[in-house]
Order: C-alpha cells, then sequence, then structure tokens
C-alpha cells in the first residue's frame, strides 16, 4: 500500500513511485540488455525470486513500463515500452555516478559468479571469435577456496550459450581465475592486463583465443568510467 504522506505532486517523487519497488531498476537495465524471456530476466537478476519476478512484471506493465506478448498459456516476451526506454539514459546515469565515486572494495565485496557469468555470455563479440563454434571454460575460484565451472559455448549468427554443467563438447580455451580478479577486470575496477600479469587470471588452449581475450571478451559498459578523485580531506 501506498505512502499517503508521500508528496505525490512532486515529479521526483512520482518518479520514484514507479522505480523505487525493489528489483525495478535491475529488471528494465536486464531487459535493455536483451533479455525477454521470463526465464533470461530472472537469470540476470538471480537473486530475486519467480514470484516476486513474476509480480514486479505485472506492476510494470499496469505501470506501462513492460507489455507482454504471447497468448495466454505461451511463451511470452516482455518487452519495455517507449516510457521505460526515456529512463535509460537516467539509470545509466545512476550507474555511471556509482562506478565513478562508490569506492571499488565496496561493489566487489558480495561477488556473485552466476550473474557475472551471465552478463559475460550477453557482451562476447562473436565477429571477433573464429567463424566456427567455439568452447571457452572458466574455472573460477573463490575466496573460500570452492572452485566453480562454466561453459560458454560460441556459435557464429546465434546467441552465446552459459552452460552451468559440462556439454560434452571439446574446450578451445581455459580460463583459470580468482572470481574477485575476474570481476574486477570486467567492471573496470583493474585491467584484464593487470590480472593476467599478476597470475589472478591465467589463459591456456588455443592460441589465438588466448591472444585476443581482450577483444571478444567485452568488459562492463562502465569499465572505461574514471573514478572521481577522493575528496581533499581524504587525500590531507
Amino acid at each position: 500500500m501506498s505512502d499517503p504522506r508521500y508528496p505525490r505532486f512532486c515529479p521526483v517523487a512520482m518518479a520514484a513511485s514507479l522505480l523505487e519497488p525493489r528489483w525495478t531498476m535491475l529488471v528494465l537495465c536486464e531487459m535493455w540488455s536483451g533479455s525477454t524471456h521470463f526465464n533470461e530476466i530472472q537469470r540476470g537478476v538471480p537473486g530475486m525470486s519467480p514470484g516476486l519476478l513474476s509480480k514486479r512484471l505485472k506492476e510494470m506493465e499496469a505501470n506501462g513500463l513492460v507489455v507482454r506478448r504471447g497468448a495466454p498459456g505461451s511463451r511470452a516476451d516482455y518487452l519495455t515500452t517507449p516510457l521505460a526506454d526515456e529512463l535509460e539514459p537516467l539509470i545509466r546515469g545512476l550507474g555511471e555516478w556509482a562506478h565513478r565515486n562508490v569506492d571499488s572494495a565496496v561493489s566487489l565485496q558480495d561477488l556473485d559468479a552466476r550473474l557475472l557469468m551471465w552478463k559475460i555470455r550477453g557482451k562476447i563479440d562473436l565477429l571477433q571469435l573464429p567463424k566456427r563454434k567455439s568452447v571457452i571454460q572458466f574455472i573460477l575460484g573463490d575466496e573460500a577456496g570452492a572452485t566453480a565451472n562454466y561453459w560458454l559455448v560460441a556459435k557464429p549468427g546465434l546467441e552465446t550459450d552459459l552452460c552451468f554443467a559440462d556439454p560434452k563438447l571439446d574446450v578451445d580455451l581455459y580460463v583459470v581465475c580468482e572470481l574477485r580478479a575476474l570481476t574486477s577486470a570486467w567492471m573496470g575496477h583493474s585491467t584484464f592486463r593487470q590480472e593476467i600479469a599478476s597470475g589472478r587470471i591465467s589463459v591456456s588452449g588455443h592460441d589465438l583465443l588466448a591472444r585476443t581475450l581482450t577483444r571478444w571478451l567485452i568488459r562492463s559498459s562502465f569499465a572505461d568510467i574514471a573514478k572521481s578523485p577522493p575528496p581533499a580531506a581524504a587525500r590531507a
């Protein structure tokens, strides 16, 4: 139930009433990145339960931010509306502000291997890969000593697949790394060159894939945004 004391006459308050419900902006960002099916959207916001995602999509549809396409009982497509798309540069601006100003140690505090690999999958540049099927295995180690394996299967002209179980295919390239190092390099808090030189990321296998890693593995769209200098008081 909405708070009757909330100043709805204020344009900022009116915008906040649409965007403040938890996960709304993240759902929009995942849809802008290309996800249209329920399961795809959920993979991009893995902390969100299916029930809550369904509820939020219905609310967003009622508010004119999302349209649902598909016959009842069939697989539906969820698409952003022009009203929602007008928000994209504004929400991206929030992300840019946070990337510039929030300490990288904070953003690297709660790491999520599955979410990171899903985001990486969506930004693989197929034009920089060999014109055949390429299988790349990521072996990620966390600070607790646990290891997780993920496989990217890239085929010309098709969306890259992310596998959580061994697809039983010949692997072209192995990327063995610390989860924190891969996250840091992909987000732009460090670089792949730095992490590889330090030994926190290592690549082996197909020579061309290894040498062109930074061409086909496109970093986050926030990665090249420069950090703000620390406040004068902090530098003193």
